[in-house]
């Protein structure tokens, strides 16, 4: 029994370094918004590590750091272009009294 053999080819791409997104020099702190921006969606939600190209121990501190400027409210937990989806459309009147049956 002869199996075939078969020829595995490796692509000609050429593959360039990426830069890591957080620099040896950058402090990762809840008051670098230049830094914690970079890593929030548009719609205020934090990122995941595959998209983010970071450590473990990085984006756990980015986590941190962005949970800690929300607290602060220095960062909003929710992008304001959303707000208007939670906002009541009209007034709403509410009965706050037991209804009575009527005789």
């Amino acid at each position: 029994m002869d199996k075939p053999k078969r020829l595995f080819l490796k692509s000609k791409r050429s593959f360039r370094k990426r830069l890591p997104p957080i620099q040896s020099g950058d402090r990762i702190d809840y008051r670098n918004m230049s830094l914690i921006s970079r890593f929030i969606s548009e719609q205020g939600k934090i990122l995941s590590r595959r998209v983010n190209r970071l450590t473990l121990k990085q984006q756990r501190l980015i986590t941190i750091a962005i949970k800690q400027a929300r607290i602060l409210s220095s960062l909003p937990f929710l992008n304001n272009n959303n707000e208007k989806q939670f906002e009541r459309s009209g007034s709403t009147t509410r009965t706050t009294g037991l209804r009575t049956k009527n005789k």
